[in-house]
């Protein structure tokens, strides 16, 4: 092993040691007071859909998770296997030599490159997200028609291209100045990437999806601004979404941090939820925003782009790789395709772990709510209005779980709210069913 390739390996290994640790010493394992890591509290209650949803109801979820699957797991088995057998064999080499050979600058090449590479995913992923499609205006959750859909696609397909654009030119930049040391910078910048974006995102990419305005001035605006004054949260605005002209769904969330924090409400939500069940929904965001989550999140995906990258360095310099793949060097343009094929792979196999900590914060983010406004009653009818309303998966597959649950289910977050009302001496919500 070169030296390069010996400091790029212990540097992975230093950084993947400190993301680990910092995972296990920030990550919320017991959010509910008494609770013992991995253990359920005394006197903990059962998640048990049958007592809070109807039987059609729990059909209903079961078939539209059972309608998802086949575009969900066909997408996935198609991504990976055309970004493996484009990115690991010559295949990809190929087929940019062909785009690139005509363009002389390196820049320009690069540019052509990313802008194949992006029509190559769009297009696999273009049947099985029509499809995902049909299966949301099936159940009533889209309200898009086909070209309101396309246009949407047509956008995300823009945001994605000039995405990869600027990443592979600042890579090939430093591959091209620092041919044996490129991972260094490339670790710092992809660290400072992930930074900038998070910041940047709720005020360049997300209006390109929705358009955001204020929330009027009246009773429910006054008292979210209370109950986040009450909790010592500084938030710069409470936003509404136009969400209603693409889909049904209620949701609400938090983005950015520092200047560019506020919590965003549907404007589906307004109409669909009481008041009571907003401000619980609030002060959940607000959970959030009091414990950094935004931030702390900003900071662990950067500290894993920068092992990353390392890990990357490793496996673009084999020369086994290298050859297999029909490239010299990664300065060359061609060996975009390996580049990506090594990202998704690492994407995908971070994923689990991933939502994993993400369900325990929004554990910890349910409890702030119930915290802060001692209803457990009113959580428990709100999480049920959610849970019918977007269709969700009451007894979810646990594959998909696994692979894409970023949140509790709805009734495991109903049964915390009772235990949370039984440690804390409340009226425990009663059954919604009879």
């Amino acid at each position: 092993m070169t030296n390069a390739r010996l400091a790029a390996a212990l540097t992975f290994t230093g950084l993947g040691l400190a993301l680990l640790i910092t995972l296990a010493l920030t990550t919320p394992w017991q959010p509910l007071p008494g609770q013992i890591a991995g253990h359920p509290p005394a006197g903990a209650v059962t998640p048990d859909p049958a007592r809070d949803f109807t039987a059609a109801q729990l059909t209903r979820s079961a078939s539209f998770s059972g309608d998802l699957r086949g575009p969900a797991y066909l997408g996935l088995a198609a991504e990976l296997l055309s970004v493996l057998a484009i990115g690991l064999t010559p295949l990809g080499a190929r087929l940019l030599g062909m785009v690139t050979r005509p363009v002389r600058r390196w820049p320009l090449q690069v540019v052509a490159a990313s802008l194949t590479l992006t029509v190559v995913l769009q297009v696999v992923a273009l049947p099985f997200d029509a499809w995902s499609e049909t299966v949301l205006r099936r159940y009533g959750l889209s309200t898009q028609d086909w070209t309101a859909w396309a246009l949407d696609w047509l956008r995300s397909s823009a945001i994605a291209a000039i995405m990869w654009i600027v990443v592979f030119l600042l890579l090939h930049l430093l591959v091209r100045r620092f041919p044996r040391y490129w991972w260094a910078p490339a670790a710092m910048g992809g660290f400072l990437l992930v930074v900038a974006f998070s910041f940047l995102y709720p005020v360049i990419v997300e209006p390109v999806r929705n358009s955001f305005t204020p929330m009027k001035p009246g009773p429910l605006r006054t008292e979210l601004l209370r109950l986040a004054a009450s909790d010592h949260v500084p938030v710069r605005d409470v936003l509404v979404a136009d969400a209603s002209r693409r889909t049904t769904a209620l949701n609400a969330y938090v983005s950015g941090f520092g200047s560019t924090r506020r919590i965003v409400v549907y404007d589906t939500l307004l109409t669909s939820a009481s008041p009571g069940e907003i401000k619980l929904i609030a002060a959940h965001e607000l959970g959030h925003a009091k414990r950094g989550d935004v931030l702390h999140g900003t900071l662990i995906g950067a500290l894993g782009a920068s092992a990353g990258i390392c890990l990357l360095y490793l496996a673009t310099t084999s020369r086994r790789v290298l050859s297999r793949v029909g490239v010299t060097s990664m300065a060359d343009p061609r060996a975009i395709f390996l580049v990506v094929a090594v990202v998704t792979v690492l994407t995908q196999l971070a994923g689990p772990a991933e939502n994993l900590v993400t369900r325990r914060i929004e554990a910890r983010a349910d409890v702030h709510a119930l915290d802060l406004t001692r209803d457990p009653v009113t959580f428990v009818r709100m999480q049920r209005t959610l849970s019918v309303r977007n269709v969700s998966g009451l007894r979810p597959d646990p594959v998909a779980y696994v692979l894409w649950a970023t949140h509790p289910t709805g009734p495991e977050r109903i049964a915390m709210a009772r235990t949370w009302a039984r440690l804390h001496q409340v009226g425990e919500p009663p059954s919604l069913v009879p």
